[in-house]
């Protein structure tokens, strides 16, 4: 059994407007990112070209009242940002779905308020 890997059993993004089709396998041998490849490769293209690969659409954690606006692929590390920074700032964060359009605000937590009085 061979250890090198065809093509094919590699993740493959496309982009519609820049007519350009993309085989992991640099992100998963050379830079070893792992199960994060697609991710990091949409977020990455999302930052030189200003949109997403095709058929990527990230939550989005933004801030109501400081400059703070974070994309994630997924809704975990997007909740635990907006949660975070809603808990270490007391701002309310906006989060938004890439599914159902939904907002959610998250408002700052005070369970235990250690400011003194």
């Amino acid at each position: 059994m061979s250890d090198e890997s065809t093509p094919d059993e590699y993740p493959t993004l496309t982009c519609s407007r820049c007519d350009c089709r993309w085989n992991l396998a640099y992100e998963l041998d050379e830079l070893q990112v792992g199960n994060r490849a697609v991710e990091q490769f949409a977020l990455d293209h999302h930052r030189h070209t200003g949109h997403y690969p095709d058929d990527i659409t990230p939550w989005v954690a933004d801030c109501q009242q400081c400059p703070e606006t974070e994309p994630f692929l997924t809704e975990r590390p997007a909740n635990r940002f907006a949660r975070t920074h809603a808990r270490h700032t007391h701002h309310a964060v906006e989060l938004r779905s890439p599914d159902s359009g939904s907002t959610v605000v998250t408002a700052a937590e005070r369970e235990h308020d250690s400011r003194p009085r």
